[in-house]
């Protein structure tokens, strides 16, 4: 299987890809605004870990998160994305659920969006077939203020059919608006909408929800781990997070999206050389 982006084709047919996190944001759970002036050096630190994708977000989507303005998003991000483009060739996401700045950071370098909306800006996803860049849509259970409020899958015939009905709803709409289905990967949206029972239901049942498009996964940090281990540091969770990848791989998951490339890449060989004694 693969994963079209304008820049380059992942191959995801043998080995994992991680998806490095850069949050621009100062109201992230984890490592957002931390870095201030050494972003940059930060995404390269994480491309010389074995990243080959630097994800860059200018809002928290946080459950309970405020939403912030265009022009702010923008002001966050364009920088980084510029300076990050013009000393290195790898692969670039944008994470936003706004059009506007989709196109600012396309225009910027960018060659992935990665929306957790699922593309409902009424133009984001005419703008992604115009450009031709990767897409990843993933499923959200409401929005980041209230998501989390008693969400329930239990009359839809739970939460892996609900999701995968999603995705494939989605991938019918946005192939009929002009999107290659090459460029397309879906998110099942670990801690959005979903309770702790949800979210291992999912990480039980990946195997379940893939299509014929990859998965991207992204648990890194999560608040759902600090339901299970107790851990309330979100970076003493990086090695639960590496379990999970490790496991997500033995189901078939290649894309992953991290705070800690290096243990997580670890993980990725681990689950690699067991996959090739089956």
């Amino acid at each position: 299987m693969t994963w079209k982006t304008p820049r380059r084709t992942l191959d995801l047919t043998h080995g994992g890809v991680l998806m490095g996190i850069l949050n621009t944001t100062p109201d992230s759970f984890s490592d957002g605004g931390k870095y201030n002036t050494r972003e940059i050096e930060h995404a390269l630190r994480m491309v010389d870990e074995g990243a080959e994708i630097i994800d860059i977000g200018g809002e928290s989507t946080r459950p309970g998160a405020a939403p912030v303005g265009i022009e702010e998003e923008i002001r966050r991000t364009i920088p980084v994305i510029e300076a990050l483009r013009e000393q290195s060739k790898v692969l670039i996401s944008i994470d936003t659920s706004k059009s506007i700045v989709a196109r600012a950071a396309i225009e910027a370098g960018a060659d992935i969006v990665n929306d957790v909306t699922g593309l409902s800006d009424p133009e984001m996803a005419s703008l992604c077939a115009e450009t031709g860049v990767g897409v990843c849509v993933m499923h959200m259970h409401g929005q980041p203020l209230t998501m989390q409020h008693n969400p329930s899958y239990g009359d839809d015939g739970g939460v892996i059919h609900v999701v995968k009905h999603y995705f494939a709803e989605r991938l019918k709409c946005l192939t009929d608006i002009g999107i290659d289905s090459e460029c397309i990967c879906f998110d099942p949206g670990i801690g959005f909408g979903k309770t702790l029972e949800h979210n291992i239901a999912i990480l039980c049942g990946l195997s379940d929800l893939q299509l014929d498009r990859p998965l991207l996964l992204g648990v890194s940090r999560k608040s759902f781990i600090e339901s299970i281990t107790g851990e309330r540091d979100p970076e003493r969770r990086d090695h639960a997070t590496a379990v999970i990848t490790a496991l997500a791989y033995q189901q078939g998951i290649r894309l992953h999206r991290v705070h800690n490339v290096a243990i997580n890449l670890q993980s990725l060989q681990l689950g690699e050389q067991c996959g090739s004694h089956k």
